[in-house]
């Protein structure tokens, strides 16, 4: 039920976790993507703030993606010597 040059969410998946691949997050940033209709919805553990950005325009640069919700999260860091 796809209109001629639309993308399907299967692709759209596929080529999110690409980029997202290529990026450098860290070794303690695990962020998982899903995709329906068109709207990716990125989600899992980031490191630092200044991730959450690059990991959005990533997303939002495959063609065929209609929208990004954010649902990253900075876990807190833990206590050290306690």
């Amino acid at each position: 039920m796809f209109h001629q040059g639309s993308t399907s969410d299967k692709a759209i998946l596929k080529k999110v976790n690409q980029h997202l691949g290529r990026m450098s997050l860290g070794s303690h940033s695990r962020v998982t993507a899903a995709v329906s209709h068109g709207q990716v919805t990125l989600s899992g553990n980031i490191q630092y703030e200044n991730q959450r950005r690059p990991a959005m325009k990533a997303a939002a640069s495959v063609e065929g993606v209609h929208g990004v919700l954010d649902q990253l999260r900075i876990p807190p860091r833990k206590a050290y010597g306690q």
